[in-house]
């Protein structure tokens, strides 16, 4: 059994992936902002194996005082789960500029800066994998409109992953961000085509079987490599 980091685990996906790992018999370190008002987060304390910890990924204080705590922990699996989609104010003559900037820290700068940190932790594990959630909507080969902020920073993202994956290739460690479709949770909506339980189901079997081959590529939820 493995040792996964999951963060933004309080709903939506990462308290799914929380939920199907524990299923699996792993050990979960979920995290989230505020464990005290993550009412269905905290229901799974029950599970000997879960550990539910604060973390805010863009506080720097908070980023240091869990890897902190993490110490000599082997960690098998890191997956940077939380995101924000951003103001509603994303459109060509209506940005939310301060909010784009938020949406870069949140989804592109944390991710990279607890992958860094957490080095040490995931060189001690027999096949490490470094996971972004992602999104298809930040790939460039996708024509869109609008969502602006959102498609950047997840564009970003991936550029950050593979450029990870390249320099981490000559020490084991797997890199990749990951789509996990449109999902019905808080922020993909009721018309989304996926309930969480099958985005996450299928995210897992992914992340299990990736390889150091498939180190540094852009993977669906249900396996297909997807276009930069």
């Amino acid at each position: 059994m493995e040792t996964i980091i999951i963060t933004g685990a309080n709903r939506g996906i990462g308290l799914e992936l929380t939920r199907q790992y524990l299923q699996a018999n792993n050990t979960v370190i979920a995290t989230c902002r505020n464990p005290s008002s993550a009412t269905d987060l905290v229901t799974l304390t029950s599970n000997p194996n879960l550990q539910v910890v604060q973390l805010d990924v863009t506080d720097r204080q908070s980023v240091d005082a869990f890897c902190a705590s993490i110490k000599d922990k082997v960690i098998d699996v890191l997956l940077n789960n939380a995101g924000v989609k951003g103001s509603a104010q994303q459109g060509l003559n209506d940005m939310d500029a301060e909010s784009w900037l938020a949406a870069f820290n949140t989804n592109t700068i944390a991710p990279f800066m607890l992958s860094s940190m957490l080095l040490k932790n995931l060189k001690l594990a027999d096949r490490p994998r470094i996971i972004s959630v992602s999104s298809y909507m930040g790939s460039i080969s996708r024509p869109g409109t609008g969502l602006y902020a959102y498609r950047s920073s997840k564009a970003a993202l991936n550029k950050v992953m593979q450029v990870m994956a390249n320099e981490l290739l000559a020490e084991g460690v797997i890199a990749c961000p990951v789509h996990p479709g449109w999902v019905r949770t808080d922020m993909g909506g009721s018309d989304a085509d996926l309930s969480v339980e099958q985005s996450v189901e299928g995210l897992i079997a992914v992340i299990d079987k990736l390889s150091m081959a498939q180190s540094g590529r852009f993977w669906n939820w249900d396996g297909e490599e997807l276009p930069w």
